[in-house]
């Protein structure tokens, strides 16, 4: 929790701003409910008064507030977003302090989040110009993110929470009963006495470029055989969650206010996904199960029939108001180090411009695969995190020859570390961090042999008469 020392004083003011407008209170409303006096908290809000301890507790009472999403840390993800976009060649004469930075994204989110958008969308054009796939300007096509990025972007703004989708989920759940590692059976009877609906196995020749169609005329549900029994019981869970929480879906995604149609399908979907994963994992029960096992991923998805990546995802979700588990970030990539999944439950500096940090292990999976690896990392800000990656398969295909595999990379801050399996037989109390950055030109980590440019805050020093272990020696002030 923030502490509010002699030595550290917490100006929170813009933030303590947001929060109740975002709550929709009045200053007078907000007052009351912390017992302060409206003018002190004017006060607060204009910085003219640090937010003592009391304050903090009163706020984190009244409106069940994580505290640390109000520290004032300058590397929360807006300013290591703005960070990355301000370490652009193009912008190195500026030399913007890191203290404006997080200043412009503490006292002005939006603004920040507006620059980051143009900045992508700049890159977006860039790349597609040296390619010579760029349209004509009227054409407007890379005026705003593509619809995976703008997504991708809501979903983290949302915490990866969606109460109303819990919600559902548990009446759904409650009403399906399903036995114990058995959703499959419970779902196709509901689907078939409930919708009419049956379900058929098919051949991979039947469904060539997909795993699941449903033939509304038909009533029919077609699944394809490549798809494992955790496949085939997420696909059911999807198929009810659409069927019977359609409106809710739709209500969700439109009042998300996605820029067009094809971004507001990829969020429905992604929302159903959701959706499907509480139902195959009840909040409170996998919440429960996930304590109980000391988070113990292998034993949790046997306990609910779903795979590793299915687990690892919903543990990110864990948000629920009086009922919060760990806060974990998850994310997925390739042996490219493409990143085609992030989540987190809370802050974690990745990297939105470009890959995983070269030194995090989940690159080394890949290395030992279906093997569950650890690590400790720490970042550039002395923020140190307990994670764990191993390598999961793709959906099974006919043989191609094309890789198969994807890597899983889970963490949560080292504090929470003892609650886990995975760190027993380590000393948490001294352990040894590997260093970790989000991304080389905003990483100032001295002698790193994987450093790929040098960080837009430092000098290159190259010589005819020293080689450094790191190919782009920088100076250190």
């Amino acid at each position: 929790m923030p502490a509010a020392t002699a030595d550290r004083k917490l100006f929170l003011g813009a933030r303590m701003k947001r929060l109740r407008r975002d709550l929709g209170l009045t200053q007078s409303r907000m007052a009351e409910d912390l017992g302060v006096s409206p003018s002190y908290l004017n006060l607060l809000e204009r910085n003219q008064r640090p937010v003592t301890a009391q304050v903090l507790l009163r706020l984190a009472e009244a409106y069940d507030l994580d505290l640390k999403s109000l520290s004032s840390d300058p590397d929360s993800g807006s300013a290591t977003d703005l960070t990355e976009v301000l370490s652009d060649q193009m912008f190195r004469d500026l030399g913007v302090p890191r203290h404006e930075i997080a200043e412009v994204a503490d006292s002005a989110p939006g603004v920040a989040e507006a620059i980051v958008r143009l900045y992508r969308a700049y890159l977006e054009k860039r790349r597609l110009s040296e390619f010579g796939a760029v349209g004509r300007p009227e054409e407007g096509t890379f005026d705003q993110p593509s619809p995976s990025d703008w997504v991708r972007d809501y979903i983290q703004a949302q915490k990866n929470y969606f109460g109303d989708l819990e919600e559902a989920a548990d009446r759904l759940s409650a009403e399906l009963k399903p036995e114990p590692q058995d959703f499959a059976a419970a779902a196709r009877e509901r689907l078939a006495k409930v919708h009419g609906i049956a379900v058929r196995i098919v051949p991979v020749d039947v469904l060539p470029e997909s795993v699941r169609r449903f033939d509304h005329h038909r009533r029919r549900l077609f699944l394809s055989e490549v798809l494992t029994g955790a496949g085939r019981a997420f696909s059911l869970a999807y198929q009810l969650a659409v069927l019977e929480n359609g409106e809710l879906l739709d209500a969700l995604a439109d009042r998300a206010g996605p820029p067009d149609r094809p971004t507001r399908n990829l969020l429905k979907v992604s929302l159903a996904n959701y959706l499907a994963a509480a139902v195959l994992m009840p909040y409170a029960r996998f919440a429960e199960a996930a304590e109980r096992t000391a988070y113990d991923i292998e034993l949790i998805r046997a306990r609910f029939g779903v795979s590793f990546e299915q687990a690892c995802h919903r543990l990110t979700t864990l948000a629920r108001p009086g009922a919060r588990g760990l806060p974990f970030f998850m994310v997925r990539v390739d042996s490219a180090g493409n990143i085609s999944k992030r989540f987190a439950g809370a802050t974690f500096p990745f990297s939105r411009f470009g890959g995983a940090c070269p030194r995090w292990n989940i690159h080394s999976s890949f290395r030992t695969p279906g093997r569950i690896i650890t690590q400790i990392i720490e970042t550039p800000d002395g923020q140190r995190y307990f994670t764990i990656a191993r390598t999961v398969a793709r959906v099974s295909t006919p043989y191609s020859g094309d890789e198969s595999e994807l890597a899983i990379g889970m963490g949560c801050e080292l504090k929470y570390a003892e609650r886990l399996v995975y760190s027993r037989g380590l000393d948490l109390a001294d352990p040894v961090a590997t260093g970790i950055g989000p991304a080389c030109r905003i990483c100032e980590r001295p002698a790193c042999p994987q450093r790929a440019a040098e960080p837009i805050s430092r000098t290159l020093t190259v010589d005819d008469f020293t080689k450094s272990i790191s190919p782009y020696p920088f100076a250190s002030n």
